[in-house]
């Protein structure tokens, strides 16, 4: 099977209503990145020192050295930024969420008690904050299991959330399967959590952010001030707060880190965010636990039959008759790189037109050919296919008076005396007396344009029968 892993759909155009909690508009959530006391260090057993995510502009890993500058800029976050969040967020009432690196967390006890004692969440952060991307599957499962054997010795609870962040392309799959975890947030693809499908089970992913994110105070472009980070912040809000009061609620998450926004001329920025988000009615500021929670009572996992899944014949039995009675369109679309893109009814469609499109004139036409005549012969008989006695009953075709018939009777045969097909027309984009009007102005085309319109009509016949199926 020619298969494409991406996703590039999700939810399409009509994302689900989350239904947040109180009817609100948005549900905005802070995240903290506790990775003080994980990062890269030969005291942590690395190689070389840290050269991500500080006030050090073009730092470059040190290898066999310490980095004397890097580690304490480190600590600042522990020593002093965690305290300055702590203080304001516990002061506006808003639980965080805390992505906590195992190993920075046995490291500071002082700070996970006062997480404990305020009533945020601690998730996974990995258990070391080093890349992952260049770890074999059985040395990143280890990581990982350590990780949660770690982060339950040291909360007491083990973790219900996951992210790495410096993750590898076995990350989501892994933790999945090792962790028996709520949710997982590597990835940053979305607006709303949703079920990722795995072999076994459904795993909640509810995506994280690396925009609105104070990581940009470390990154180029960035943020230079508070200011910055706030005026894009109240952008994003505002944007969303709209949106959720037109009927589309989504989620908005901002991630921070206790060395980066804990900085005093960082953090009047995030305060002066939140006093704007704490202006607003009804606005959600959960942690992500409670989104997960959320998510998985209001919108649980429903599975269906994916196209893109599908072995060849079940997908030319379900579609071979899309194109009137040209089972053939099916079978080569299956042999196109599918996708979950291709798992509706715009990507079915889209997949068979492409075969249909690119087919001999013999075998086009030989699909003109296979549509009945409109209310001819195998009508009157009872001998259409399902989709065409329904599609011919919605313009009331089924319903004709004598001299109707005889109308229709005389059109078909000229139009098929003339152009060497019979006349085909999407019926459900219109009534009795538009069809009649349509037949009488195309019956005078030339072949040539109405073989091309005609193969337009055969489409959009084969994109309502695919509505009717599939989302």
């Amino acid at each position: 099977m020619n298969r494409y892993a991406r996703n590039m759909r999700g939810y399409g155009p009509d994302r689900p209503d989350p239904k947040w909690p109180g009817g609100a508009k948005v549900a905005v959530q802070f995240v903290l990145n506790y990775e003080e006391g994980g990062e890269n260090c030969l005291l942590h057993g690395d190689t070389a020192s840290e050269a991500f995510l500080s006030d050090i502009p073009g730092a470059a890993p040190w290898q066999n050295q310490r980095h004397w500058n890097m580690e304490s800029i480190y600590e600042y976050g522990a020593r002093a930024g965690f305290w300055r969040l702590h203080r304001l967020f516990t002061g506006a009432g808003i639980p965080l969420t805390i992505y906590g690196v195992a190993s920075a967390l046995a490291r500071n006890p002082e700070q996970v008690q006062a997480m404990k004692d305020a009533g945020w969440e601690i998730a996974s952060h990995g258990l070391k904050w080093v890349e992952h991307k260049d770890m074999s599957e059985r040395e990143e499962r280890h990581a990982i299991a350590e990780a949660i054997r770690l982060h339950t010795e040291v909360v007491g609870t083990p973790p219900r959330g996951w992210y790495t962040g410096r993750c590898s392309e076995n990350t989501v799959h892994l933790a999945s399967e090792i962790g028996d975890l709520d949710y997982i947030s590597d990835t940053y693809d979305d607006d709303l959590p949703y079920w990722l499908e795995l072999e076994d089970h459904d795993q909640l992913i509810i995506p994280y952010t690396l925009e609105a994110n104070d990581m940009r105070f470390a990154t180029a472009p960035g943020w230079v001030t508070g200011r910055d980070f706030e005026d894009y912040l109240t952008d994003a809000f505002d944007t969303l707060y709209t949106e959720g009061s037109e009927g589309r609620p989504a989620m908005m998450t901002i991630g921070l880190h206790c060395r980066l926004v804990g900085r005093p001329g960082k953090i009047a920025g995030l305060k002066r965010f939140i006093d704007h988000v704490q202006s607003h009615a009804d606005v959600w500021c959960p942690r992500r636990i409670d989104i997960a929670e959320h998510w998985a009572a209001t919108h649980p996992p429903k599975r269906f039959e994916r196209p893109s899944k599908m072995k060849r014949e079940r997908f030319v039995a379900l579609y071979g008759g899309i194109f009137e009675h040209s089972p053939w369109v099916a079978d080569r679309a299956w042999e196109l790189e599918l996708g979950p893109a291709h798992d509706c009814a715009a990507g079915v469609h889209n997949a068979l037109c492409r075969v249909f499109r690119t087919a001999s004139h013999d075998k086009r036409l030989g699909v003109l050919n296979a549509h009945p005549d409109l209310a001819g012969k195998l009508a009157a008989a009872g001998q259409l296919t399902a989709e065409s006695t329904s599609e011919q009953a919605s313009a009331g075709l089924d319903f004709l008076t004598d001299e109707e018939r005889a109308t229709f009777t005389r059109l078909n045969k000229a139009y098929v005396e003339k152009h060497g097909f019979p006349f085909i027309i999407a019926v459900r984009d219109y009534d009795k007396a538009s069809i009649l009007q349509a037949f009488h102005r195309r019956i005078d085309h030339t072949t040539e344009v109405e073989f091309e319109e005609a193969c337009r009509q055969v489409e959009r016949i084969a994109q309502f029968r695919l509505q009717d199926l599939l989302p």
